[in-house]
């Protein structure tokens, strides 16, 4: 019976997929304002929307770079006044959390690199729960009006490529600042940082564009966007988080 079922379910789902993709070609585009090609490139280079910052006319990452910087000093000051004086030799959840993510970025520097780890522990934990924390930070679809008047949602800070090289070439000067044994491992490889910039880049825009490939057809745009959304948020989140602090330490 529950092999039967099984089968059942994927014939179901295998249905669905089918009938999505055939409905996907046959409806027009629901996209208002361009292209789907304008759609990608403007994703890419961020020609069209721009957000006035201070008299200057500036790229929506760029908020949220600095709206995910605000939201993690804050959290980290509250933990530290009011949370980490309260740890008790018995841990609670949020205790226990915090801990065993310090001894994992401890762990994973120390085991890398075992005499030089202090700074490299604290960037690596930097580094992970920035990317991690403004990758998850598109879910929420915090709304901006543009200069020219649109309404545009602001995406993860590292969609746009200036935040990608600069968390890059931070990576790498990290590396240089490794000692004689770190600099010349680097200096051998002078496409690191911008290998590491498009790796980042490349990784959290593909989400972004395939949600916006689902959202142009009018067939995909009701339910499927969520699901798709979130998969490959999380996915990015936890995925580019993990490799760039694999590679730097």
């Amino acid at each position: 019976m529950d092999k039967k079922k099984r089968t059942r379910e994927l014939l179901v789902f295998a249905t669905i997929v089918i009938a999505l993709l055939i409905l996907a070609i046959l409806v027009p585009s629901g996209e208002e304002g361009g292209s789907i090609q304008e759609v990608m490139r403007d994703a890419v280079l961020h020609e069209r929307f721009k957000i006035a910052l201070f008299g200057l006319e500036v790229n929506p990452g760029l908020i949220s770079a600095y709206v995910v910087t605000g939201i993690l000093i804050v959290f980290a000051l509250i933990c530290r006044i009011f949370v980490i004086p309260r740890f008790t030799v018995i841990p609670g959840k949020l205790q226990l959390l915090l801990e065993q993510l310090v001894s994992l970025f401890d762990g994973l520097a120390e085991g890398s690199s075992p005499h030089r780890n202090r700074f490299l522990s604290a960037y690596i934990f930097t580094a992970g729960t920035y990317i991690f924390v403004g990758t998850l930070f598109e879910l929420l679809g915090i709304q901006t009006v543009t200069t020219g008047g649109a309404s545009v949602s602001l995406p993860a800070p590292l969609s746009d490529i200036n935040g990608a090289i600069a968390m890059g070439l931070m990576s790498y000067g990290v590396i240089l600042s490794a000692g004689p044994g770190g600099m010349l491992h680097a200096l051998k490889d002078f496409s690191l940082p911008i290998s590491m910039s498009f790796r980042l880049f490349g990784a959290l825009l593909s989400g972004a564009l395939v949600t916006e490939l689902v959202y142009h057809y009018t067939a995909l745009s009701f339910v499927l966007p969520v699901i798709v959304g979130v998969l490959f948020t999380l996915l990015h989140a936890l995925i580019q988080a993990y490799v760039l602090t694999m590679l730097v330490s």
